[in-house]
């Protein structure tokens, strides 16, 4: 199993229209997002795309599942930062993600560190080492969204 990351920003008159803005840079627009909880399945690797094009086949309205961090502001000269971070066991594939959003890149990137090694202390496990990929926007007219998305499938309805 293939899983994939995005980023996006996006700005718009509304922080929902700066929402759709980042799903369309992100490459994930059209679908219908589900959220999942962060446990990434055995046998996988994890992918970045080029050029946010994503490689998932689906249709318009398709359900996406997802992991994701996203961060909204329409306050002027406010950062908004999102953040996924995840560790993959080399010989299983098997792994964790986590999510964080923040104002400041410095503590989301503090609070990925510090969730995945309790997360697996709590497991006992050791993954090995941790990845993050990091996006963020300054709000400087209009209202912003800085996302960070881990892509597992589409599905039809």
């Amino acid at each position: 199993m293939n899983i994939y990351l995005t980023k996006g920003t996006g700005e718009g008159p509304t922080t929902l229209a700066a929402f759709d803005s980042a799903l369309f840079d992100a490459g994930i627009a059209n679908y219908n997002l589900l959220r999942l909880s962060s446990v990434i399945p055995p046998g996988t690797t994890i992918l970045r795309p080029d050029d946010h094009v994503m490689p998932i086949e689906g249709e318009w309205g398709d359900r996406l599942y997802v992991v994701m961090a996203e961060l909204r502001t329409a306050e002027i000269g406010v950062e908004v930062w999102a953040g996924v971070g995840w560790v993959v066991e080399k010989e299983t594939g098997k792994g964790l993600f986590v999510e964080h959003e923040g104002t400041n890149k410095d503590k989301v990137t503090r609070d990925i560190q510090h969730s995945l090694e309790a997360l697996m202390q709590t497991r006992s496990v050791d993954f090995g080492e941790i990845h993050m990929e990091l996006n963020g926007v300054m709000c400087e007219n209009e209202p912003v969204c800085a996302m960070v998305v881990a892509v597992y499938k589409a599905e039809s309805w």
